[in-house]
């Protein structure tokens, strides 16, 4: 599984925020104590992966099973 990139941040002093984009482009914005605990985190640990969690933007390694599953297999 590749990891995460393309994610970047920005802190925003003026209204406490700090809005995360990807590849250029706004995903999310955290206020208060999420934004908070969001540079904490990002801090401690791999930034991009950090970032890629708290979008929800990260792969959950099911896809490859999901596809075989008899549901779905006629979606192809």
């Amino acid at each position: 599984m590749p990891r995460p990139q393309g994610f970047a941040y920005e802190q925003h002093d003026a209204t406490a925020a700090v809005v995360i984009t990807h590849h250029g482009r706004p995903v999310t914005t955290l206020r208060g104590p999420r934004a908070d605990r969001f540079l904490r985190e990002v801090r401690a640990g791999d930034a991009q992966l950090v970032m890629a969690r708290w979008t929800g933007n990260y792969r959950r390694g099911n896809e490859r099973a999901a596809r075989a599953h008899p549901r779905n297999r006629g979606a192809r």
